[in-house]
């Protein structure tokens, strides 16, 4: 009996061992199963959602990559500001044909040593500049116009540079969209073209001209195409760069909205205009015919307005017209400017938008006030300098307004 009683007690024993067991075992299994199950979603959704992820993060162009392209083409855009100063200064203090050749990377290191500069001058010496005008000119004096003409073309290389090395950049990055590529392209190509069309500009002075009993100077029509596209370069380079930078403004297209715009195009129009006929007077030495303001000697309209023949050749080549046509068109941008003004007083704009308007007009009657000291005092190279920073200034405004009122793009 006893015996029995033992047996049953360990047999229902190890059952009851035998069935926690299976229970325990299979708690861990269905916990590893679980586990394993976690794992699994989760590394799968990793898998899934990280491409994803990677994409959003690197998807470029985007809002920053656009603010620092916007900001290289403002850097740009300044760079060429400074060549556009610096080659004032260069043609107000006669110092554009002291290079007598033209060499990509040899001419970038001056003149050393005394036998150098000596051979240097030996050059100039032997072209029309030096024997009509600049006859008992010294070595030293020699050595400042030769610097003066040596950074100015230093500072093109500069802006080559800046324009060419990010762009590669940029590109290899992935910062341009389609459209992007092809303006930058032009910007790059335009830059070049530039170049090439200031060593042609210098060349027109470098000839011999037996027929001229005039001093030495390069081509007006040349020096205007050269500052011209200089204009162009730096009008391209800084409206888009502000378009990048400058998100445009929400406003409704009225009928006010849309002549307020034509309005500032036409009158952007007329400062290039305005600066670019500047060209003629500084190719002509316009400057120096007539200095009082605002008539022209005693008369309102000089006799010799019109004195070459045929009548055209007036408007490019008399120094007399010039200077009229500049004054013309001087005053009938300050008259437009000043009309934009009061315009777009009478309507509700963004504050970026009045404040540009604003300062485009001070600008304006600065820029006037310039010129006519500039004409009164004979041409004096600082003021002469300034008055020229001054149409850039002038031309930048425009831009800005423009940029500000521009429409939503769709």
């Amino acid at each position: 009996m006893l015996l029995t009683l033992i047996r049953t007690t360990v047999s229902n024993g190890c059952r009851r061992a035998g069935v926690a067991n299976q229970h325990s075992n299979t708690a861990h299994v269905r916990r590893w199963l679980t586990r394993r199950g976690h794992s699994t979603i989760t590394a799968e959704a990793g898998a899934s959602s990280s491409p994803a992820a990677a994409a959003a993060a690197v998807s470029v162009p985007n809002a920053a990559t656009n603010r620092i392209v916007g900001r290289w083409l403002l850097g740009c855009s300044g760079l060429v500001v400074g060549a556009v100063v610096l080659g004032g200064v260069t043609r107000l203090t006669e110092s554009g044909l002291s290079m007598v050749d033209w060499h990509l990377v040899r001419e970038m290191k001056p003149p050393q040593s005394q036998a150098e500069w000596e051979a240097e001058f030996s050059k100039y010496q032997q072209f029309p500049e030096f024997k009509i005008m600049n006859h008992g000119m010294t070595l030293p004096e020699f050595k400042f116009i030769f610097y003066m003409e040596w950074g100015h073309r230093m500072w093109g290389r500069l802006v080559g540079l800046a324009y060419i090395l990010p762009t590669v950049y940029f590109w290899r990055k992935g910062y341009f969209t389609r459209s992007m590529k092809g303006k930058v392209m032009g910007l790059c190509g335009f830059v070049f073209f530039q170049g090439l069309l200031g060593w042609y500009m210098v060349k027109s002075g470098l000839e011999e001209k037996p027929e001229s009993h005039d001093i030495p100077r390069v081509s007006q029509y040349r020096l205007s195409a050269h500052l011209g596209s200089a204009l162009l370069l730096y009008c391209a380079s800084l409206w888009t760069g502000l378009t990048l930078m400058l998100p445009a403004h929400k406003m409704a297209d009225t009928k006010r909205l849309v002549q307020l715009r034509r309005f500032a195009k036409g009158t952007g129009g007329l400062v290039f205009l305005t600066a670019l006929s500047g060209a003629f007077v500084a190719g002509l030495d316009a400057g120096l015919v007539y200095n009082s303001f605002p008539k022209m000697g005693e008369r309102w309209i000089p006799d010799d307005l019109l004195a070459f023949s045929p009548t055209l050749k007036n408007v490019f080549e008399n120094p007399t017209t010039v200077q009229f046509d500049h004054r013309i068109l001087a005053v009938t941008s300050l008259t437009a400017i000043t009309g934009l003004y009061l315009f777009s007083r009478r309507m509700v704009l963004p504050r970026r938008a009045k404040i540009a308007i604003s300062l485009l007009a001070a600008m304006a009657y600065g820029q006037v006030a310039l010129g006519i000291s500039t004409l009164l005092l004979y041409v004096p190279t600082p003021l002469a300098a300034t008055h020229q920073s001054g149409s850039v200034a002038l031309l930048s405004l425009a831009i800005w307004v423009l940029a500000e009122l521009r429409k939503m793009p769709k």
